[in-house]
């Protein structure tokens, strides 16, 4: 096979692995096989205790995104538009290129049986599949779009929020020390007053404790409301100017 049929090959398995579009059935077709192995792979994880049927099931939806990863790595100087051997490099540090590596992992659950800590870890690594919804549902990506756009503001709100935590927990820390056993108590009640959960079981007992949890609560209340606000309006923005293309979110 010459250069020229082999990079036609590569363009057409690039065309049929990304998100489908009008008129290209194989592609639609390998859409739906992916979906159809995301969803079949939480099916194990909704059981306590593995069978040959649920181990089998895990293995084929493995064997599935373990080739979509390798046919992802080999397309991707098309998906980077780079053709050089840094398009492969680059495309393999993406959030979604590592969700995919994540995505296959649990197959080393298979090679190296019998350790219950590494098995559950694995398990965990399953539910990040779910990530790869994204690539297959414009409202996902429209969602995606718009984080990498306020990612900045976000950010600042991330870190003004974990300084006003640690704040808070120095604070309470200090004025009832009797109250908690160690500084992360008071990291976890700082977590839990500022987003107003209030579990109850780490609570203050003297009024300039309570006066302290009154504050964190109500000045939490502004801080889980700033991120709502930015993502709202930038979701408006993503909305209009899709809109203004002719791609409606659906």
């Amino acid at each position: 096979m010459n250069k020229e049929k082999k990079d036609q090959l590569k363009k057409r398995i690039y065309e049929i692995i990304e998100a489908g579009h009008e008129g290209d059935s194989a592609s639609k077709v390998y859409d739906i096989m992916i979906m159809v192995s995301i969803i079949g792979g939480f099916t194990p994880l909704m059981l306590k205790n593995f069978t040959v049927y649920t181990k089998t099931l895990d293995l084929l939806v493995i064997f599935v995104f373990l080739i979509d990863y390798i046919l992802r790595i080999y397309t991707s100087d098309y998906k980077m538009g780079i053709k050089s051997y840094k398009a492969y490099l680059y495309y393999a540090t993406t959030p979604m290129a590592i969700v995919d590596l994540l995505s296959i992992v649990p197959i080393l659950s298979f090679i190296i049986p019998g350790n219950t800590a590494l098995i559950d870890a694995f398990r965990l690594f399953k539910v990040l599949r779910i990530l790869k919804v994204t690539r297959y549902s414009s409202t996902m990506v429209a969602v995606t779009n718009v984080i990498k756009r306020v990612k900045n503001e976000l950010g600042a709100v991330l870190l003004f929020t974990l300084l006003y935590i640690y704040t808070s927990a120095l604070i309470i820390f200090q004025v009832e020390p009797e109250s908690f056993n160690s500084f992360f108590d008071a990291i976890y009640w700082a977590t839990i007053s500022i987003t107003t959960i209030g579990y109850g079981d780490i609570s203050p007992t003297t009024a300039l404790g309570r006066l302290v949890t009154m504050l964190s609560a109500l000045v939490g209340v502004a801080i889980i409301a700033l991120p709502t606000g930015i993502i709202t309006a930038a979701y408006m923005d993503e909305i209009k100017r899709r809109k203004n293309k002719g791609k409606l979110v659906l």
